[in-house]
């Protein structure tokens, strides 16, 4: 397992095949990006606890469903799942412009203070409902989210421009696969199976305070 910064570069670069993705894992430390308390393990390829029973990815699985999205320099993104902001600034460093949903406001805080201290500019962070997306600030070229829904919202195909690509976890088979679609003619067509992961799940209504 790896065990500082440069290590965890190097284990995405071994799997990827986006330069793009890697160098924005290279200009983002994930020990920026998790509670003080979780700093020492913050280079290990697992998951890592945050408050609100929520959890941070691990980066390889990160790097897969970023690398998924096929993200523009151009393009607009709705991340649904902000967490303490680590995916979020990676996909900041390779879009134009970010929006991201999270559910419980004092993850929210902790990841607009995490971006601004990491001069993210380009990425904002609203506490909403996830499962509805953010259709005031749409549409969005790619969609990626950080929660297992037990089917995809409707809200995604209706916020994604045509062409658009939804990296989504979905419980199905006993594990939450994570799909990768793309809109075509108006719908999303499912396009590959990423992974199958665990997630936490993506939860429909009213934001916890």
């Amino acid at each position: 397992m790896p065990s500082t910064h440069e290590g965890l570069v190097k284990l995405v670069a071994r799997d990827s095949s986006d330069d793009r993705v890697v160098d924005a894992f290279r200009l983002t430390d994930r020990a920026d990006f998790v509670p003080k308390s979780q700093r020492g393990a913050a280079y290990s390829d697992r998951p890592i606890p945050l408050p609100e029973s929520q959890t941070t990815s691990q980066p390889s699985l990160i790097a897969r469903m970023v690398e998924s999205a096929r993200v523009g320099p151009g393009d607009k993104v709705l991340e649904v799942g902000t967490g303490y902001g680590f995916q979020t600034a990676l996909l900041a460093r390779l879009a134009r412009e970010v929006v991201s949903i999270e559910r419980f406001a004092v993850l929210a805080r902790s990841a607009s203070e995490n971006l601004a201290r990491a001069s993210i500019v380009n990425a904002t962070v609203i506490v909403g409902d996830g499962w509805e997306g953010c259709r005031e600030h749409g549409p969005y070229d790619a969609i990626v989210v950080s929660a297992a829904a037990s089917e995809v919202p409707r809200a995604f195909s209706e916020q994604l421009n045509e062409g658009g690509r939804l990296v989504i976890p979905v419980a199905r088979r006993g594990s939450d696969d994570v799909l990768l679609f793309v809109k075509k003619q108006g719908r999303l067509d499912e396009s590959a199976l990423i992974t199958p992961a665990r997630f936490v799940p993506l939860i429909p209504g009213a934001p916890a305070s």
